[in-house]
């Protein structure tokens, strides 16, 4: 049997925050069981009708959760937390994981299966759903640009471009695909962008007040020419991120500051661009899409019905 500590473990042992993961199920869950303005008063709020209409308060059932096209799956325990923690109150409940996140899966593989009361199995089932595809979603598009970088020493960057609420299972999500976290939020490093030079009269004035203020924090400088980028460089800058730049452009500027700075390309890049900006030399590639429109990874919960059905 699963218990809901060992559901806990499984999220720990990937890496996430348990306080965050909890957070995200228990609103996903308060959602579908009418919370937050979602229903009307009187209309079955907390009670999911059509389950407890159709399904034997004591029938227990078995689903298979099946992946319907190709890509990379994410969030696996995650989608075993939510299942337990509704599941577990109404009776003993087992999830098996038979596949590990960041595998690469085809149509027709199973990645978990569940066994648990039904009715809690099918309340739990579209949380679960929600959470599992659109992290799977992500990390198959992120893999996609991994893929296409391969050999290279090129890597993909997300960014901040995330859903509201569910950066912590996004950025998982591109980490197991062999992708690179950018700063998780405005507070644990650094981007000067363009509005910050302008506010601070210039990109090394911009630079070196953040520095001044906040010296124990990484500090990343967005540039838009070989002449800024020189300049953040000699006055220290280690991290330097090439704003809209054509492959001409950033070849130059890496070739001359090689050794001296991390370099990354940015601006609308896609996965046509992604050979040629590799040849450039830059060490990453920042792709707000794979996080902000990565379409989910389509995932069905095949219901096998009472377990006495299917054994």
């Amino acid at each position: 049997m699963t218990t809901l500590a060992d559901a806990q473990a499984l999220v720990v042992a990937d890496g996430l925050d348990l306080a965050a993961v909890d957070l995200i199920v228990e609103e996903a869950l308060g959602e579908d069981l009418g919370g937050r303005g979602v229903l009307p008063p009187g209309t079955g709020a907390g009670v999911d009708v059509t389950s407890v209409a159709t399904v034997e308060a004591a029938a227990e059932a078995r689903a298979d959760f099946v992946v319907r096209r190709p890509g990379t799956p994410a969030g696996l325990s995650v989608a075993a937390y939510a299942l337990v923690k509704v599941c577990e109150p109404a009776g003993p409940v087992d999830v098996e994981l038979t596949r590990r996140d960041g595998d690469r899966v085809e149509a027709g593989d199973v990645v978990l299966t569940v066994r648990a009361n039904a009715r809690a199995l099918l309340r739990a089932e579209r949380v679960a759903l929600n959470l599992l595809t659109l992290m799977s979603g992500v990390a198959t598009a992120t893999r996609t640009w991994v893929d296409a970088l391969a050999g290279s020493g090129t890597r993909v960057r997300d960014s901040r471009k995330t859903v509201p609420g569910l950066r912590v299972l996004q950025k998982y999500a591109v980490r197991v695909a062999g992708g690179v976290n950018h700063r998780m939020s405005l507070v644990d490093a650094a981007l000067i962008k363009d509005n910050h030079v302008v506010a601070a009269g210039g990109v090394v004035a911009a630079f070196e007040a953040v520095r001044a203020a906040f010296p124990e924090v990484w500090v990343q400088v967005e540039v838009t020419s070989a002449e800024q980028a020189r300049a953040v460089v000699d006055a220290g800058a280690r991290d330097v991120l090439l704003d809209n730049m054509d492959p001409a452009q950033m070849t130059a500027v890496v070739t001359e500051l090689k050794g001296r700075a991390t370099f990354e390309a940015s601006g609308g890049l896609t996965l046509a661009d992604a050979v040629s900006v590799a040849a450039t030399g830059v060490d990453y590639v920042a792709v707000g899409a794979i996080t902000h429109s990565a379409p989910i990874l389509d995932i069905a919960c095949e219901f096998l019905g009472k377990s006495a059905d299917v054994e």
